[in-house]
């Protein structure tokens, strides 16, 4: 089953960066749920496993931010990785 997201919620993808997840697919009890994510930096869409998806800090809730979110940004920032993913151009000829 497949879940429009409206509003859309702020979350991080592990691995991917900082996003908004569009929607949600759902195959049933024996899987994981999938989350359609706009990746804010690169402007991809990823079908992310619910393992990898992280909700961000947020002030108004008191949520502070997420230890894997944290140690993501500073492995990057260790290994002289922007904490962003790099925007790449469209790699196919004549395309926009």
């Amino acid at each position: 089953m497949f879940t429009q997201l409206n509003p859309t919620i702020p979350v991080h993808v592990l691995g991917k960066g900082d996003g908004y997840a569009i929607g949600m697919i759902d195959y049933g009890q024996e899987h994981n749920l999938i989350w359609v994510t706009a990746i804010d930096e690169t402007g991809e869409l990823w079908c992310a496993p619910n393992h990898k998806v992280r909700l961000g800090k947020n002030w108004t809730m008191g949520r502070g931010e997420n230890p894997l979110i944290s140690k993501a940004k500073a492995d990057a920032r260790s290994a002289g990785q922007p904490v962003t993913a790099a925007i790449m151009p469209d790699p196919t000829p004549g395309h926009c």
